[in-house]
Formats: structure tokens, C-alpha cells, sequence
């Protein structure tokens, strides 16, 4: 797909092709929380986005070289959809922006602790994550690592946020 350039500048490239509300989102929701279909795109998101809005962002996604799409061996009428390298390591500007965010925006607790953890493991973590990442995306081989995944040690931060809020925001005995 061939963008209408404004201009040369990198900053300018990149936002048209992020610009819109809803492509770093969809990047977003596959990279850190694993969704990889329609449905899962659709009714995972928090910020619930139209099911015409998504169709349009997976297909502009796939025609800038985001993601690729292909049959999913178990069930004939799903598709997967995969990150490609070039998604992959938007890995680190999601965790500045991510960062960022928390210093200035009215962040929850919750939604904020996986970019606190990445803002605090920094590139060997982010590192760690892209090679995650291309292992289940894109096939490559995965160096034997000790200790859970990047996405599942971010996940656990955040379930363990929920649980203790839900704790503290119960009624006492």
C-alpha cells in the first residue's frame, strides 16, 4: 500500500500510518494480550471497537506489511492473524509510549503496570519480548529460556493489581 506523503519526515510517515484511533490498539491487543482472531480483536478490547472499524484496520494493516493473515489450521472458517517484523518491534516505542502516559495521563493502576514493568526492564526485557514475539508470530526459534514469558509475567502483574483492588474494595467481615 503506498501512502499519500505529506511530507518525507519519519515522524510524519509513521503517523500516517498509526494516525487513526484504532491501528496501534489493534497492534496493541495482539502483541500484549495474544489475540490473534476477529472475535478476540473485537470482543477483547476495552476500548470496544465497531466490527466494520476493525475489518477496515486488520485490512490496511496487512496492505502496510503490519500483519499477515492465513487460515487457521484449527477451524476452516477462522482466520489468524500474525504481527510481522516490522509490527514486532514497535515493541520499545510501545513501551515509551506506554511510559510516557503514566507520567502524564490520568493512568489506572491496572492498565498501567505492564508499561511500569517494561519501562523498568527496559530494551533486555523488550529484547526478550520481540523474541517471543517472532517465535509465535513469524516461526523463529526460540533461545531456552528460564522462568515465564514476557507476556505471561505482564499479565500475572496485572491480575495480581485486579485481585488486590478487588480485596481492598471489598466490604470488611
Amino acid at each position: 500500500m503506498s501512502l499519500d506523503r505529506r511530507s518525507g519526515c519519519p515522524i510524519n510517515l509513521s503517523l500516517e500510518v498509526f494516525g487513526d484511533r484504532w491501528s496501534l490498539i489493534i497492534l496493541r491487543d495482539m502483541i500484549f494480550g495474544g489475540r490473534r482472531h476477529f472475535r478476540e480483536l473485537l470482543n477483547g478490547s476495552i476500548e470496544g471497537i465497531a466490527s466494520n472499524i476493525l475489518a477496515d484496520r486488520l485490512k490496511r494493516l496487512m496492505e502496510l506489511g503490519m500483519l499477515t493473515k492465513a487460515d487457521d489450521p484449527s477451524h476452516k472458517q477462522k482466520a489468524i492473524y500474525s504481527l510481522t517484523e516490522m509490527a514486532i518491534t514497535l515493541v520499545p516505542i510501545l513501551a515509551h509510549l506506554g511510559a510516557w502516559g503514566r507520567v502524564w495521563l490520568p493512568t489506572s493502576e491496572e492498565l498501567s503496570i505492564r508499561a511500569e514493568l517494561l519501562e523498568k526492564g527496559g530494551p533486555p526485557l523488550w529484547e526478550k519480548f520481540m523474541d517471543e514475539l517472532r517465535h509465535e508470530h513469524l516461526g523463529m526459534p526460540l533461545d531456552t529460556a528460564s522462568g515465564p514469558s514476557v507476556r505471561a509475567t505482564l499479565q500475572a502483574a496485572y491480575q495480581a493489581v485486579v485481585a488486590r483492588k478487588a480485596l481492598g474494595a471489598s466490604p470488611a467481615a
